[in-house]
């Protein structure tokens, strides 16, 4: 696989993970698709080590050795087949500068420090590739780590994205310190996202939508969560209110995520669970959603998607 001249690869470098996706573009009656060939994935935890808006050593550690794997797997790939993408928990970090210099390194490959708004914009076209295009206007929630992105689009044209910095990673270490769940703490989560997505709903509804799907790791947890557990009604598949409500209610119940034995849930990503959860009821709140559709595809696809139109 190595240096195939076919193949592309993007890395995004998020919050709560580094993940890797290698593709190749195959010509379909539609045009190009994205084929994947392999995917990596990092738990680094980040934004758990950021002491006073610095990342702490053994999170640039975790970092760097991440990237130092991907890195061996990226050996003859020319440049311009390749785009590391880096989001909220380095655009954010004291420190970042530090962390890219030798992350570069171990990598082998440049590394972009993309705004919120181009995130957005690379999420929707992940999206856009992949969930079949209709003339629907669609939401696009994508809840990472470190921060959260809306999109509204119609077929491939995002027609308004929003990047705000709250993330189930951020939200689990502030309210839910230690994997602690409390009634107060999960009102007070949800009342401060509420707050920082009304900022913006209103322009958002005055266009309105005909979809609403979650493309992050955040929103294919919950619809994994909610399936396995029979959390939603009548077997509806994806991720609904009710089903939102029951889970929290299964949180409020064992008072500690490590008391869960949900099926479903991956160790892993136990502690982004309460996080993740309050950001997706404010977002189902505030934007009046009652079912949601994950997608696998989001930003990882939308940085291959630009790689391959430009070949």
């Amino acid at each position: 696989m190595k240096g195939d001249a076919s193949l592309f690869a993007a890395i995004d470098l998020g919050s709560n993970a580094f993940r890797m996706i290698i593709g190749q573009s195959v010509r379909r009656r539609q045009g190009f698709v994205i084929q994947e060939v392999k995917t990596l994935r990092e738990p680094v935890r980040l934004t758990e080590g950021c002491e006073g808006g610095a990342l702490d050593e053994l999170a640039l550690d975790r970092g760097w050795q991440a990237l130092a794997r991907f890195g061996k797997k990226l050996r003859g790939f020319e440049a311009g087949r390749v785009r590391a993408v880096a989001t909220s928990a380095v655009r954010e970090a004291d420190n970042a500068q530090l962390f890219l210099a030798s992350a570069e390194r171990h990598l082998g490959f440049r590394i972009d420090v993309i705004s919120g708004h181009e995130e957005a914009r690379l999420v929707y076209a992940g999206v856009a590739h992949t969930v079949p295009s209709t003339e629907n206007r669609r939401l696009v929630v994508d809840i990472g780590g470190g921060s959260t992105e809306l999109i509204l689009g119609q077929g491939a044209q995002p027609l308004m994205t929003e990047s705000i910095a709250i993330g189930s990673g951020t939200f689990g270490a502030r309210y839910f310190q230690g994997g602690c769940i409390t009634a107060q703490a999960l009102l007070e989560a949800e009342r401060a996202a509420t707050v920082q997505f009304e900022k913006v709903a209103r322009r958002y509804r005055a266009l309105g939508w005909q979809q609403v799907i979650g493309s992050s790791g955040t929103a294919r947890m919950l619809a994994k969560v909610l399936k396995a557990n029979g959390l939603n009604d009548y077997d509806e598949v994806g991720i609904t209110y009710s089903g939102l409500l029951r889970l929290s209610l299964r949180l409020l119940e064992v008072g500690h995520v490590k008391q869960l034995g949900l099926a479903g849930l991956q160790t892993h990503r136990q502690s982004i669970l309460p996080g993740g959860l309050v950001l997706m009821l404010a977002a189902f709140k505030v934007f009046g959603v009652s079912h949601m559709t994950p997608s696998e595809p989001g930003l990882r696809f939308g940085v291959l998607h630009g790689l391959m139109s430009k070949h």
